[in-house]
């Protein structure tokens, strides 16, 4: 590994950490895809799963599957909208509230084995992004490459 680019270092240590997360995450009956429509949910409060699906950046087929498995979990709720009865508006249940708790200190504790600040690391990848995505990101869009917001 010493002689590894940092590309490869960044990446490994990516799939290591997503891994080793996964596994803790299926304890509790929840995916990579899951933490991240509860955490956007917490954020923002209720909203349809079109709204959902399109504030993460996913098909509203994809965002169903990820939603089916939540609810079977007891993470989330769908109710039918008043306003439109052939959608559903999707909230957080309690179950759910405590599992992004979770998720955060299951991400911690996959950090907390590496013996590093994981607050620092966080702020230096941050500061990664920032700059190498200014680079690719027009002024107008603010977006990665793959569509992706920055910041």
């Amino acid at each position: 590994m010493d002689h590894w680019p940092t590309g490869r270092l960044l990446s490994t240590a990516a799939r290591l950490v997503e891994h080793s997360w996964n596994e803790k995450l299926g304890a509790i009956g929840l995916t990579h895809a899951g933490v991240i429509a509860i955490e956007v949910l917490a954020a923002q409060g209720p909203m349809t799963q079109a709204q959902l699906a399109q504030y993460v950046r996913v098909q509203a087929q994809t965002m169903g599957k990820t939603l089916s498995r939540l609810e079977t979990h007891g993470h989330i709720a769908r109710v039918r909208s008043t306003s439109d009865r052939r959608s559903h508006v999707v909230s957080l249940t309690d179950r759910g509230r405590e599992a992004v708790t979770a998720a955060v200190e299951m991400e911690r504790s996959v950090l907390a084995a590496a013996s590093i600040d994981p607050d620092v690391l966080r702020q230096e990848l941050q500061a990664v992004v920032r700059e190498l995505a200014s680079q690719f990101a027009s002024p107008e869009s603010k977006a990665l490459p793959d569509g992706s917001p920055v910041g």
